[in-house]
């Protein structure tokens, strides 16, 4: 299990889509082709079956969208803050994923915090690394590794300090036999996949529904950092009036932010369902 809590905490999730200029730059498709077809080519290069008509496509060819994080703060009181972020903001910012990759690396390079996510390592930074190269951006802080573990902040070793992908911790290996973020999450009484899940993502996109997509991401944001606070409970990271209180301060961050965002009234919700349906 991981050893311990920075004072700064990143639990985050992302989200992306076959990207569509990549797919006719790599299979020569015609500019006359719309971008749900060039979608369809390139799950069928992908590999497409009747049974499986969307596989999963090398992240190199896909497109970020949206990243969404709770930010876990430890003030110099001793208290906990968290915050919700999400680039873009809003479906209404006009930002690119060229602008989402430097954003996001250039603050994590910037800050240096401790980063949580849920198949972090083999997922969403493979995207993040690979995306970047092929865009053009540079992240040196991001990218800079410490001659040995102990001395630095390292994003890229399994095991670290300071990226704790919980599939790792939750799992002793890969198989059918490793739980997915939902079913730890549910299991849990937590919040997991409600109305959307990763396969309809590319259908939000293509509908212009950047909205459904973010409040997605953002589902998927607090659910990775409520399965690492019970996970860090389990571990005797923080004892039980630390974890009530800190359950509490995210049950008002998801109020609080309900003004502006009302789906999150859906995860509060399904939270109170969860939470009965184990207490029965």
């Amino acid at each position: 299990m991981f050893k311990n809590i920075k004072k700064q905490l990143w639990a985050f999730d992302a989200e992306w889509i076959p990207d569509p200029r990549s797919g006719r730059i790599l299979y020569k498709l015609p500019d006359s082709m719309s971008d749900a077809e060039v979608m369809e080519e390139m799950w069928k290069q992908g590999g497409a079956t009747e049974e499986n008509p969307q596989p999963y496509l090398k992240t190199v060819q896909c497109r970020l969208v949206s990243i969404s994080m709770i930010k876990r703060q430890i003030n110099d009181n001793g208290q906990v803050k968290l915050d919700l972020l999400s680039l873009p903001r809003s479906a209404d910012e006009e930002i690119g994923e060229k602008e989402i990759l430097e954003k996001f690396l250039g603050a994590l390079g910037d800050r240096q915090p401790q980063l949580v996510g849920y198949n972090s390592l083999a997922a969403d930074i493979r995207i993040m690394v690979q995306r970047g190269i092929t865009r053009g951006i540079t992240a040196p802080k991001f990218a800079r590794r410490p001659n040995k573990p102990w001395e630095g902040v390292d994003y890229f070793a399994r095991g670290g300090d300071f990226h704790i992908d919980l599939k790792d911790y939750a799992t002793p290996g890969w198989g059918s036999g490793t739980p997915s973020l939902n079913e730890m999450a549910v299991l849990s009484g937590i919040p997991g996949k409600m109305e959307t899940d990763g396969q309809q993502v590319p259908k939000l996109w293509l509908e212009g529904r950047l909205d459904k997509i973010i409040a997605y991401n953002e589902f998927d944001a607090l659910t990775t950092y409520l399965v690492w606070l019970r996970m860090a409970y389990f571990s005797g990271l923080i004892n039980p009036d630390q974890y009530e209180s800190e359950q509490q301060i995210a049950r008002t961050l998801i109020q609080s932010e309900s003004i502006n965002k009302p789906h999150l009234l859906d995860y509060l919700t399904e939270w109170d369902r969860l939470t009965l349906a184990w207490q029965n």
